[in-house]
């Protein structure tokens, strides 16, 4: 049994946090802590209720940053783990300079990412990631790229690329499942009927999941005279946002979206949803499109990351900001529900791609291997 030691940015709600929590509870085979490099978050109680030992460091608390780090460096030395795995750039950065003046030999870097410009990446982020791509030569043992695009981008930015290897994330396919009956009390929260279409776009409000784009898509949805609602779940998904107010209403879509806000019941509604979509400008590896086909709904998404390589031809995938491309896809989707036989023949090929590329099972036995090497 190996003592492997995650160092996480935070562990409120994303894609790495969520990842890294399901590595730690379900890989028995070895010992996890995790260090948050600032302060406790949704994921802390999750972790700790599973057993897991959590340190969170508090860079950006009150303090002396030097005595913070030294207490990271200390609480290395301390615990003496076998591994260090680092999750997301500042991460890698800290976690795996630290970890290596810690003595710790076997660090093992964590990408998440797979775009980086000034327009949709913050300048303190592009900087890190170009330090990270010259001690990548020097700190990290292995660096895991969570998409195939995440590492054709970083080996263009100069990161070893004979060291970096691609482990795709993986899903807990007993609660992501094809359980129409777990979707009955949302669809009836949502008083859904038969008549209209439900899609939804579960994602928070951030610049590269480019909301304004869906909402311009659906625009031309709806003005083909389809019947349809939307749901839009996620952080900043209510009307309190002014912003996504403002596009809904310039759109007509007064009636037709539903803001759901932060939701603990996604397996619910990845069932509930008729198709789901993703019309991101930026993405790595989309946890979403994997949850929404894994409970067997057909997904539409934006060509970015690694989407079309999970979505394959089981879906539809257009071009990232390019609306009209969008609407096509979506009234395409729309169209091709109407043959019930063929949708759920469509439905069981989303699910079967999951179960066979995507388990988490998968996931854990591929992470066990690289610490391992």
């Amino acid at each position: 049994m190996l003592t492997i030691v995650h160092i996480i940015n935070g562990l409120e709600s994303g894609g790495a946090e969520a990842s890294m929590f399901n590595l730690c509870t379900y890989d028995k085979d070895n010992k996890h802590i995790v260090i948050s490099l600032v302060d406790e978050g949704r994921y802390y109680k999750l972790l700790t209720e599973h057993g897991i030992e959590v340190h969170c460091i508090d860079l950006k608390g009150k303090g002396w940053l030097i005595a913070k780090l030294y207490h990271l460096y200390k609480l290395l030395r301390s615990i003496k783990p076998d591994v260090v795995q680092t999750w997301m750039y500042h991460s890698d950065l800290i976690g795996g300079v630290i970890a290596r003046l810690a003595g710790v030999k076997k660090v093992f870097w964590g990408i998440r990412n797979s775009i980086l410009t000034p327009k949709l990446s913050k300048r303190s982020t592009i900087f890190v990631s170009r330090i990270c791509s010259v001690l990548s030569y020097v700190i990290p043992y292995k660096i895991i790229c969570c998409a195939d695009k995440a590492l054709t981008v970083h080996a263009k930015l100069g990161y070893r690329k004979s060291r970096m290897e691609v482990i795709n994330n993986g899903y807990v396919l007993s609660k992501f499942s094809n359980n129409p009956d777990l979707a009955t009390d949302f669809l009836a929260e949502v008083k859904h009927t038969e008549t209209d279409v439900l899609l939804g776009c579960v994602g928070r409000f951030d610049p590269n999941k480019d909301h304004k784009n869906l909402l311009d898509a659906l625009a031309i949805v709806k003005s083909r005279g389809i019947a349809f609602r939307c749901c839009l779940v996620g952080n900043q998904m209510t009307t309190e946002n002014s912003q996504l107010m403002a596009w809904i209403r310039e759109n007509g879509l007064e009636q037709h979206i539903i803001l759901l806000g932060l939701r603990s019941d996604i397996p619910a509604i990845m069932n509930a949803l008729d198709i789901h979509i993703l019309s991101s400008v930026a993405e790595a590896f989309p946890n979403v499109i994997c949850e929404a086909m894994a409970c067997g709904t057909p997904c539409v998404s934006t060509d970015v990351g690694d989407a079309a390589i999970i979505v394959a031809d089981t879906g539809w995938v257009v071009p990232a900001e390019n609306a009209a491309e969008l609407s096509n896809a979506l009234i395409a989707a729309i169209a091709a529900r109407g043959d019930k036989l063929e949708w759920q023949k469509r439905s069981a090929a989303c699910r079967d791609r999951i179960v066979v590329n995507f388990s988490l099972d998968r996931m854990v036995s591929a992470y066990q291997r690289t610490w391992t090497s």
